[in-house]
């Protein structure tokens, strides 16, 4: 059942950036500048983090065949509406629309690993699943190019469409229900609430790219202060809703899991971010084809994939802490390495720095993940996975943001004062990796601080499903 669910999360995560080494395409086609056309991938993971926070919710008031039902028909019909996109915001719809399959399933398949996979073993399953969240959008890119090197980008939709029908075939096969659904109430106001607030900050950073390149649909600072304040109101509702809360946020009570979601959070900055700025370096600075730009990034996914299963059974010997500082001290200076990039850079000095950042990105994923999700008692295993996984969303889309909106504003800044665009570019490219750079030092001053944490105490099932549906009434 769990090799049924990784199959599934592999192939909806894979669409996360496989549209990335198309955007300079799409640019031309649908006349769109580079700030409108990251929305493919920024629209994506910003509808993921809107909609995981429920997640918690439908896991614990569904079946486990029907939430998967759920999240494949969405999926489904997403890349069917994709791939018959007449115009860009049609595109983006249908973008949309995937993202809302794969936001339930990523919560879906760790809050099953968590009941079904006893702690021992939980490093080397996580390691499996790192592969998907990491893995699948790093060689997104490389598959698209290879798509449209031969073919039009509409069938990088058309061919992952009889892959998803397979999976949702099998899963709904194989999978059976292995907990009890629990009739709970759904908070309305916090749904309402959560919306605005991830959409509200994503939008904004977003909209600083665009202001950058012209008028903006509104003023970044808009959606930025609807997005802080409605997730102020969020937070604070939540904490006191107590048990009937949507995401219950009493999971950072526990260090451990804090400082594991900071840092995988963190880290998606950076990945995100260099998954969406490299295509646009490598074929608008250096000149490379599609197929050529997603074959460069996919040593550094191999990379990730290879490590993802050994890095697990190092944590279930040794813990994360000999994994993660090393593995945050290799990204930093991948990204630090990034900075270097111009337009003489060679093609090998590109793809060893990526297969560095790969690698020090491995050496992290799956020791947080496993720690984060570890530590919290099993009655937060659904929460904990929501949260995880939002997190996860909001920060890549953030870095994806960050990057875009430095690069945009300082191409801009460039081209005003020079005559080779060329190089104005490649001045954008230096400041968002630069900025990329800062984050990843974050993320190692931070990586110094972690700990293997104790496991809580068991607590069975049906305790727990108890203790829910006593703490919320039924309609």
């Amino acid at each position: 059942m769990i090799a049924v669910l990784v199959g599934a999360a592999f192939v909806v995560i894979l669409n996360e950036t496989i549209m990335s080494v198309a955007l300079p395409k799409l640019m031309i086609e649908f006349d769109v500048g580079a700030a409108t056309a990251q929305w493919l991938t920024t629209a994506f993971m910003l509808t993921m983090a809107v909609v995981i926070p429920i997640t918690g919710y439908l896991l614990t008031r569904l079946s486990l065949r029907t939430v998967f039902a759920i999240a494949m028909g969405s999926f489904l019909t997403g890349t069917l509406v994709a791939a018959i996109a007449p115009i860009f915001p049609v595109l983006v719809l249908g973008r949309v629309v995937q993202a809302v399959g794969t936001a339930v399933m990523l919560p879906l398949l760790f809050t099953t690993v968590l009941n079904l996979v006893p702690a021992e073993r939980r490093g080397r399953t996580m390691g499996v699943i790192s592969i998907v969240i990491a893995v699948a959008p790093a060689v997104g890119p490389t598959i698209g190019g290879v798509v449209l090197d031969q073919l039009s980008w509409r069938w990088m939709f058309w061919l992952v469409l009889p892959i998803a029908v397979g999976a949702t075939a099998l899963g709904l096969s194989w999978i059976r229900n292995v907990t009890d659904p629990v009739r709970i109430p759904l908070d309305t106001l916090s749904v309402v609430l959560s919306a605005l607030g991830f959409s509200g900050l994503v939008f904004g950073l977003s909209s600083l790219g665009e202001a950058a390149e012209g008028d903006p649909l509104m003023p970044p600072w808009v959606p930025l202060v609807v997005g802080i304040a409605s997730l102020t109101v969020f937070v604070l509702r939540q904490l006191r809703l107590g048990d009937a809360a949507l995401l219950d946020l009493r999971a950072f009570r526990t260090p451990a899991f804090s400082l594991a979601v900071a840092l995988v959070s963190v880290s998606m900055m950076s990945l995100f971010g260099t998954l969406i700025l490299l295509p646009i370096y490598l074929q608008s600075v250096l000149g490379q084809s599609t197929l050529a730009t997603g074959l460069m990034l996919l040593p550094g996914g191999l990379a990730m994939g290879l490590l993802g299963y050994i890095v697990g059974r190092l944590f279930d010997r040794f813990g994360p802490r000999p994994l993660v500082a090393p593995g945050a001290l290799v990204a930093a200076i991948a990204m630090w390495g990034m900075t270097t990039f111009d337009a003489t850079t060679s093609t090998g000095t590109v793809i060893a720095w990526h297969v560095l950042l790969n690698i020090g990105l491995a050496l992290m994923f799956s020791p947080l993940l496993t720690s984060a999700l570890g530590a919290l008692p099993r009655r937060l295993y659904s929460h904990g996975s929501a949260i995880v996984s939002t997190m996860q969303q909001v920060a890549g889309a953030a870095g994806t943001a960050l990057f875009i909106t430095v690069l945009t504003r300082t191409t801009v800044a460039g081209a005003d004062s020079a005559a080779d665009p060329v190089g104005a570019l490649e001045e954008g490219v230096h400041g968002a990796f630069t900025w990329g750079a800062v984050i990843a030092v974050i993320a190692f001053l931070g990586a110094l601080f972690v700990r293997r944490a104790p496991e809580p105490e068991s607590e069975p099932v049906e305790t727990v499903l108890s203790e829910t549906a006593e703490s919320a009434p039924v309609k």
